[in-house]
């Protein structure tokens, strides 16, 4: 039933009726060459169109008004065009690009102050992708794609349901802060099983800001955060699919539809699909390598037209996922019980999102996002069933004065959470009002000072203020030096976050209440853009160093006993410290290259002893590097990432397998066809080293062949001991796991946008 109304509703809106009535077209060049990937912004409706490579764009239904056009193009200079909209007529423009001689990264973001604003303008820093950089290394979901992003890390958390969360400068998932169209959409039980369920093509870019945006965004914003700016109506095409299968049996498809329904109203409807059936084991252990999934993401966007040309948008996405793996003789017969070992995950998922201009002459936005998450789960003979309903809303209020450019934001959000766990004996209710206030500050053009704070109240924790301050200094050539310091909170949300804990067989053992940790943050960035030769070569160099120190931290111990995990605030403190460069450089003649490396130090110190975080690496490296053949219509794309040494949770103090990782890379390469019209054909192999974590181990996943422990003899302090038929005194346990087990393998999809 469900599956026929999608198809009712994809279809159905596919042929509603377009009756326009202004059209704004046009093409961007840059001397006789048309510009891909121009951004054409149409103000105040805050619409949105990028270029293809004829680069053209066109505005459909636009209400008769003023309106300003404003052209952007990193490495060129912005291009404004005031336009005033008669009824049911059609405007033709040309937009000339200019080379920039000061700054080449002049993307638009948000994320950093929640105003829009260049980014060679922005106070803080902010890293931007578009789905031009992901499609270098197609996949199923934003989780793997970041993967490509410097300094960002996908960790995978089990070897068995492969769930897995997000690493910013080596701090733990929990730490990063996950907004779609800055709504906090993503947090709670989501941050471990909801983030392959937001499929690329509805991505117009993502913002990553590294570091502490507690005074903004509240809980959890402690490590950093990435937003998923999702697509409007206004910037789709009107259809489009993008469908890749891989050797290994994995099926993807994006659907999107683009339409005016009525005379006020334009829709954005996306589905993704993703199957993956296919039960491999190629380190013969006798569990899967891949957690097998089937996947759907429902997705509508709708923009409301008012005559005020306020803006008003109204989202919602519905999720459900199955996915399971264990023994490859399991099937969901054996769900539940102790006979063959399996953990099955049904989630299903409601999400609803908005923002609302007021019709009042201040610039007065109210957002809201409400999610409902179902998840009924089983690990080996061990069940999780958890619900948790999270409702936000907040107002914010753009004010100028003078030289002060203000926003003033009060906040709400609630939560619900219950599970079948010990320790959530009924269910728990936070509350959590918040107001904040930010004050950005231009001296001279070339200074500037921003100065923000925020305080919420948490009915179960109490009062909570984060203050941050930033100073931004731009040369006369161009060179940008940015200094932030601020400080973070996160509210605990233990079993909704550490997958280590309902896996495998350790006790979890919790010490004492919890409370709210805190982090102190320093970061100094550095922004320089060079021109050499003829024709537009630029390089850009941005790097950065940050220092951020953690009281309270609640950080998994596996250590102290091999059979539990001791959860408890941390009796010293915790230090994230490290610098990063990105090198972005454009030739010509068609070749780019896009370079990062991260290097960092992330420990713990307790009773005067540090030691090194678990599943943190010391040093990290990205790269994209593409070519483009004109006469052969064809885009040659190799993108590879390499991570340096992990410490990893042994078993016991007799586990054989080593206690740090070896360095490692994953690399991709791959060919994108584009000699037709409005249809790409692209395919290439991942892990061309054919790299996996079970490479000269001697396994990977500790008791894999007795994992209900039936066979383990304890001890009269509860630990396992060794037998002959257990020597190294060894659990079931599947956390020793830090990648994706999956090698080698072959893909080919097709793109089409109508």
């Amino acid at each position: 039933m469900m599956n026929k109304y999608i198809l009712f509703l994809f279809f159905g809106t596919l042929f509603q009726g377009l009756n326009a009535q202004s059209v704004i077209k046009g093409r961007v060049v840059s001397g006789n060459k048309a510009m891909e990937g121009t951004e054409v912004y149409l103000l105040p409706q805050d619409s949105l169109k990028t270029t293809e490579s004829n680069g053209l764009f066109e505005f459909l239904d636009v209400v008769p008004g003023n309106y300003q056009l404003v052209a952007v193009k990193a490495g060129y200079e912005n291009i404004f065009t005031d336009i005033e909209v008669k009824t049911d007529s059609i405007y033709s423009l040309e937009f000339k690009m200019v080379l920039l001689k000061e700054d080449i990264m002049e993307e638009m973001v948000i994320t950093g102050t929640m105003k829009p604003v260049s980014r060679s303008q922005s106070m803080i820093p902010v890293e931007v992708y578009t789905p031009t950089f992901f499609k270098k290394n197609p996949t199923s979901n934003v989780f793997e794609a970041l993967e490509m992003v410097n300094g960002v890390r996908p960790q995978v958390n089990c070897n068995v349901c492969n769930t897995g969360d997000i690493h910013i400068n080596g701090l733990e998932g929990p730490y990063t802060f996950v907004l779609i169209d800055g709504m906090p959409i993503v947090s709670g039980l989501s941050t471990v099983y909801g983030l392959s369920g937001i499929p690329n093509s509805l991505i117009q870019r993502v913002e990553v800001v590294k570091g502490p945006a507690s005074s903004l965004y509240g809980s959890e914003a402690v490590g950093g955060l990435i937003n998923i700016i999702t697509k409007t109506p206004d910037n789709a095409p009107l259809f489009s699919a993008d469908v890749f299968g891989t050797s290994w049996g994995e099926v993807n498809t994006d659907l999107g539809v683009s339409t005016k329904v009525g005379k006020s109203a334009n829709l954005l409807l996306g589905v993704n699909y993703f199957n993956y059936s296919n039960p491999i084991d190629k380190n013969k252990d006798g569990f899967t390598d891949l957690t097998l999934q089937d996947r759907i993401s429902v997705f509508q966007k709708w923009n409301f037209k008012r005559k005020s040309n306020k803006l008003f948008s109204v989202a919602g996405r519905y999720f459900y996922e199955d996915r399971w793996g264990g023994q490859m003789n399991w099937n969901k017969g054996y769900r539940g019980g102790d006979e063959v070992y399996g953990e099955s995950i049904y989630t299903s998922r409601y999400e609803l999102l908005g923002t609302y201009e007021l019709p009042v002459e201040e610039k007065m936005l109210f957002s809201f996002s409400y999610t409902d998450h179902d998840q009924n789960s089983v690990y080996g003979d061990v069940p999780y069933l958890a619900k948790q309903k999270i409702a936000f809303g907040q107002l914010t209020w753009d004010k100028k004065f003078g030289r002060h450019d203000m926003l003033f934001g009060a906040a709400l959000r609630y939560q619900y959470y219950n599970d079948n766990t010990p320790a959530t004996e009924t269910a728990e209710q936070t509350t959590m009002p918040g107001v904040f206030v930010q004050d950005e500050i231009d001296f001279d053009g070339k200074h500037s000072l921003l100065l923000g704070a925020r305080y919420d109240y948490n009915n179960n924790h109490g009062n909570i203020f984060t203050p941050r301050a930033a100073y931004r200094y731009k040369s006369e050539k161009g060179d940008i030096l940015r200094l932030n310091a601020g400080t973070g909170f996160r509210v605990v949300n233990l079993f909704t976050e550490d997958h280590a804990a309902l896996t495998g067989s350790r006790d979890v053992i919790v010490v004492g209440d919890l409370k709210p940790e805190q982090s102190y943050n320093v970061n100094l960035s550095y922004l320089k853009n060079w021109y050499f030769g003829d024709g537009g070569n630029v390089i850009q160099l941005e790097t950065s160093a940050w220092y951020t120190y953690f009281t309270n931290a609640i950080i998994p111990d596996y250590d102290t006993n091999p059979n539990q995990i001791i959860y408890s605030n941390l009796n010293g403190y915790a230090v994230s410290k490290g610098m990063s460069a990105n090198v972005d450089v454009v030739f010509s003649n068609g070749l780019k290259l896009i370079l990062g490396a991260t290097l960092m130090d992330v420990s713990t110190t307790e009773d005067k002893i540090k030691q090194r975080q678990m599943l943190t690496e010391q040093f990290s490296g990205n790269w994209a590097i593409s070519y483009t053949i004109p006469t052969w219509n064809m885009d040659v794309d190799y993108t590879g990432s390499m991570y340096g040494p992990m410490r990893l949770p042994l078993a016991s103090e007799w586990d054989p397998r080593p206690e740090y990782s070896k360095t490692y890379s994953v690399q991709n390469i791959q060919l994108t066809y584009k000699g037709f019209k409005n249809i790409q054909i692209y395919g290439g192999v991942k892990n061309l080293l054919n790299w996996t974590p079970a490479k000269g181990l001697p396994f990977l996943i500790a008791g894999a062949n007795d994992p209900f422990d039936k066979q383990v003899q304890f001890g009269a302090d509860g630990n396992a001991l060794r037998t002959p038929g257990n020597p190294y005194g060894l659990t079931f346990s599947p956390e020793y796991v830090y990648a994706a087990n999956q090698g080698i393998r072959t893909f080919l999809g097709i793109r089409y946008h109508f």
